[in-house]
């Protein structure tokens, strides 16, 4: 079963160390459903954080659905992430560790029509591995580049 991808987070691999990625469900309402089919959505300031050993997302913006009736949610309101408390309890510990944050990477459907996020346990990169990064990419494109023309 194919996925959709709604949004991703391009900065957050520029900014951050991806250790480990995890699957989390999202509980969302109606419109905010059908704003994500639409593919208006927005994770550039988003971030997890873990209250009373629940996941909750905030500052993730889903724009309103414009057919909606007479209600439409906040489109930046804190939306609850579902994981087995088995998942919570490993994140608890990992982002407890200094300098780990939970980061939201994309928001995609699967092939069962379930809204998903891929959240990202991220540590904060360096000015100076950010540059190296940058360095490495430009290095390999021109590589690209080289191996294209002769060929």
């Amino acid at each position: 079963m194919a996925e959709k991808v709604v949004c991703t987070n391009k900065k957050a691999y520029h900014d951050y160390h991806i250790v480990e990625v995890i699957e989390a469900g999202m509980v969302l309402l109606g419109p905010e459903v059908k704003s994500l089919r639409a593919g208006r959505a927005n994770l550039k300031d988003g971030y997890a954080q873990i209250k009373n050993n629940e996941v909750y997302l905030h500052n993730v913006h889903i724009s309103p659905y414009s057919h909606a009736t007479h209600f439409s949610p906040e489109p930046r309101r804190v939306r609850k992430l579902l994981l087995n408390a088995k998942e919570i309890k490993k994140l608890i510990g990992k982002v407890k560790e200094k300098g780990f944050a939970l980061i939201p990477l994309k928001i995609y459907f699967k092939g069962t029509g379930k809204a998903k996020v891929a959240l990202g346990l991220a540590k904060g990169k360096r000015l100076y591995d950010k540059r190296a990064d940058l360095k490495k990419k430009e290095t390999d494109r021109d590589m690209e580049r080289a191996i294209r023309k002769y060929r």
